[in-house]
Parts: structure tokens; sequence; C-alpha cells
């Protein structure tokens, strides 16, 4: 298990994410562990995931969808609209 400080993980973030390949990095804000860097292969096989994220997140059909479908347009002022309600 390899334990970085903050700063060294912000100094040199290409060094944590090649250590993350073989072994999860655990960072550490005065002392104390604060986050975990791990592969993606390692996080798919902790969570049991077997799908990608962008395939978790693809909605089928979304791209069908154009703005005027859902009532979305630019108001005069440069903001937008949704269904007539200035935003």
């Amino acid at each position: 298990m390899k334990v970085i400080g903050s700063r060294e993980f912000n100094q040199d973030v290409s060094e944590a994410k090649r250590a993350a390949r073989l072994e999860p990095v655990f960072v550490t804000d005065r002392g104390k562990p604060t986050h975990v860097l791990m592969s993606i292969d390692a996080w798919r096989q902790l969570s049991g995931q077997t799908e990608s994220i962008v395939d978790l997140l693809a909605m089928p059909g979304l791209g069908d969808i154009g703005l005027g479908d859902i009532g979305l347009g630019a108001s005069r002022d440069g903001g937008w609209e949704l269904a007539g309600k200035k935003r």
C-alpha cells in the first residue's frame, strides 16, 4: 500500500497515477488519509461494476431530442428560457 501526502500528490500527479496502476495510493492530509487513487480496473473489480461509466450514463434516444422539442431557447438578455420561464 502506497501512502503519499497531499503536497507530494499535487506536485507529481503523474507519479501517483503510475503507482495507482499497481496498487491503491492513499493520499493524506496532515497525516490522515483523505483520498484513495486506484486504476479503473481495480475500481471495477472492487465495485463489481462490469459496464463503463459511459455506458451507465448513456440515455438511449437522448440524441434524437432537439432543444426545440423540450421548449428550450435563448432569451433576449442572453439567458435561456424553458417552457416560457426565464432562467
